[in-house]
């Protein structure tokens, strides 16, 4: 029986794996950078995403990823115009139903508080943590297996919310059900791993019993 859903932050809660991708292209061409088209690195990790623009140059990489790290607090995420509008609603009804939760991401901790804060559902959200608490990034599922001992729930007890191909395979490796959140128009993502498909958040609600 299901008693735990588990949460994947972006492109799932928020909708900012857009604007991620964005604005690191536009740090970059202040960087000498050019671009035809905008790479999506929608659901990877910062190691990986700075070793697909810089491949072969460890000094120049580390450089750039801290240049980047003042570039993003001149231009912070705006949560609040972002934020997925069912993220309250489905949080707040699944705590009504006795469901416990928990939010697993790739981004750094700081920044699941702040859209915990700003999507008002700290009273809602069991537990959460950072892939930079893991020893691995998604597709480890060391994230999620975590997020199930600390919520004391098995992998059968436990629904996965997800949008990206590495998140929807550490779910599915840390053995619980996945679903996919079909990702916003013009944004593809191969989410054929995933038990289903949902075209809403709100969708979770019909994978669950008495809800």
């Amino acid at each position: 029986m299901i008693k735990a859903v588990l949460f994947d932050m972006d492109g799932v809660l928020v909708d900012t794996e857009w604007f991620y991708n964005r604005r690191r292209v536009a740090y970059l061409e202040t960087q000498g950078f050019t671009f035809e088209e905008i790479p999506d690195l929608s659901g990877s990790n910062e190691k990986a995403i700075w070793e697909y623009f810089v491949p072969d140059d460890p000094v120049r990489r580390e450089r750039l990823r801290r240049g980047y790290g003042a570039y993003q607090k001149e231009h912070p995420v705006p949560y609040d115009q972002l934020l997925n509008p069912q993220t309250r609603q489905v949080f707040e009804r699944l705590k009504a139903c006795g469901y416990r939760t928990a939010i697993a991401s790739s981004s750094y901790e700081e920044l699941i508080q702040e859209l915990i804060d700003v999507a008002g559902i700290r009273p809602f959200v069991d537990f959460s943590i950072s892939g930079h608490q893991c020893t691995a990034f998604k597709p480890s599922p060391e994230i999620y297996l975590r997020a199930m001992i600390a919520l004391g729930v098995t992998e059968r007890e436990c629904v996965v919310v997800e949008d990206s191909p590495l998140g929807i395979a550490a779910g599915k490796a840390a053995g619980a059900v996945v679903l996919a959140l079909r990702p916003r128009p013009g944004v593809v993502l191969d989410q054929s791993r995933a038990d289903a498909v949902i075209d809403t958040l709100g969708g979770v609600f019909d994978f669950l019993p008495a809800s």
